[in-house]
């Protein structure tokens, strides 16, 4: 990589941040020093986020915090935006680019925003939503009671088939009966390649609009591992940093309806979405998460992006088969993806004391409901886990095994005193922990310096 061969004002200006920290807030920055060990010294293996590369958690940090930036490129309520159009263009552009649309707002602050965004531009309160049910894989707001998506409207939910994967015979029923004027389809805990088609075809038979959530893939679809629906949905929405290793933000992109009228004629879906993300939804955007997005936007376009994501995907079957090879149902047998939900019930232990005795051992997962589970969200009957953390370590298929045998100690040997109480060993607490040290020394993350002692 090229070096700074002089230092520059923005160079002098991240420097002088850093230092300032360090000197007049010495607590705070012993917590952030202190958090930027944990990471580089456990097991992330959540689906639900990355490691975003530092270049691009460095635009998070930059002076474009400081601009009021109501409105467009070009079309702003503030002075001072000439840069801060040119981000936000090159954002749209390289979203536009990285997943083939023809539309992209980037000023969405989270793919929960992204999809209430399209929600309310798409339906009145009170109007039928069919979405994924919850313990099938879908998302909060996907139409669960506990989100606003379940509150302000009618939501009727759809499940698997007797195979665990999505039930498009219910989908069409459910879509023919009901008659919503908004379908969902995307997930954020099932394993298998979704078919968007027929999801289009449904929401067409009935007159609705399709939103398909991406947030979990939009890496392997941008790299062409996972098939796109960018052509198939009326409206793409996703985060930038579960898979896009990038800043924390969302989007919401269109393909070739993107210059669709609206019901009315007033609008096409391109500008109902404009509009109701700004002024409607949003104030100023946070032009530094922008550029964060527009950063990691071009790490996507990248050779060494479409190797990381191909990984993702070898490692999690790796994952799911050395859990299977150790006798634990893995939901749908398998993965297509970088998820892997595992029923822990079944071996008597909750999701719940499963994802804190492995934090204790610095294997970071998720408790997850599973379906048919008959525990409650706080406590469930699975663990979720990802890969998306382990690639960007360039970890190997082969060292699936050794983490699924470290996995496999500590569930094994924690006592459950109650579905959220229970007792490890503190040998076996101190080995494995140990033992997952020397895993991410040999396999550190290779964007990050490692640690110094």
């Amino acid at each position: 990589m090229q070096e700074l061969k002089t230092e520059t004002d923005l160079a002098r200006f991240l420097r002088n941040a850093a230092e300032r920290l360090h000197n007049e807030d010495p607590e705070l920055y012993a917590i952030l020093d202190n958090e930027y060990r944990r990471q580089s010294n456990v097991l992330t293996m959540v689906a639900s986020s990355s490691i975003a590369d530092p270049s691009a958690l460095a635009c998070e940090a930059m002076p474009t915090m400081n601009v009021t930036a109501e409105g467009y490129p070009g079309a702003r309520f503030h002075a001072g935006c000439r840069h801060i159009d040119e981000i936000e263009t090159l954002a749209i552009e390289r979203a536009k680019k990285a997943f083939g649309a023809r539309f992209a707002n980037v000023q969405v602050m989270s793919a929960t925003s992204a999809n209430e965004v399209v929600m309310f531009s798409t339906l009145e309160p009170g109007q039928k939503l069919l979405g994924m049910e919850l313990d099938s894989g879908g998302h909060l707001t996907h139409g669960s009671k506990a989100s606003i998506s379940g509150q302000v409207f009618d939501a009727v939910g759809y499940g698997l088939d007797e195979n665990e994967r999505i039930d498009m015979n219910a989908v069409r029923e459910l879509a023919h009966e009901h008659k919503p004027g908004l379908i969902v389809c995307g997930t954020t805990a099932y394993s298998r390649e979704i078919d968007w088609k027929p999801f289009r075809d449904i929401a067409d038979e009935v007159g609705a609009y399709l939103l398909a959530d991406i947030t979990h893939i939009a890496g392997l679809v941008a790299a062409g591992i996972h098939p796109s629906p960018i052509d198939h949905a009326h409206f793409t929405t996703t985060c930038t940093h579960k898979q896009l290793y990038g800043g924390r933000g969302g989007l919401i992109m269109i393909g070739k309806d993107w210059d669709r009228p609206t019901p009315d004629g007033k609008l096409t879906l391109s500008k109902m979405i404009q509009k109701k993300v700004f002024p409607f939804f949003q104030g100023a955007p946070n032009q530094s998460a922008v550029a964060a997005k527009a950063r990691g936007l071009a790490y996507v376009a990248s050779p060494e992006f479409k190797a990381v994501a191909q990984k993702i995907v070898d490692l999690s079957r790796a994952l799911a088969k050395a859990f299977m090879d150790k006798g634990y149902r893995v939901i749908t047998g398998g993965t297509d993806n970088h998820i892997v939900v595992v029923d822990v019930f079944s071996k008597g232990i909750t999701g719940v004391n499963a994802e804190k005795a492995l934090e204790d051992c610095g294997i970071v997962v998720n408790k997850n409901r599973i379906p048919g589970d008959q525990k409650p969200p706080s406590t469930t009957s699975g663990i979720r886990l990802g890969t998306n953390g382990l690639a960007i370590r360039d970890m190997r298929p082969e060292d699936m095994t050794e983490c699924v045998d470290l996995i496999h100690r500590v569930l094994t040997t924690l006592v459950q005193k109650g579905d959220k109480e229970y007792a490890l060993e503190p040998d076996v607490q101190r080995s494995v922990q140990s033992a997952v040290e020397a895993i991410c020394r040999r396999r550190p993350i290779s964007t990050y310096p490692a640690p110094q002692d």
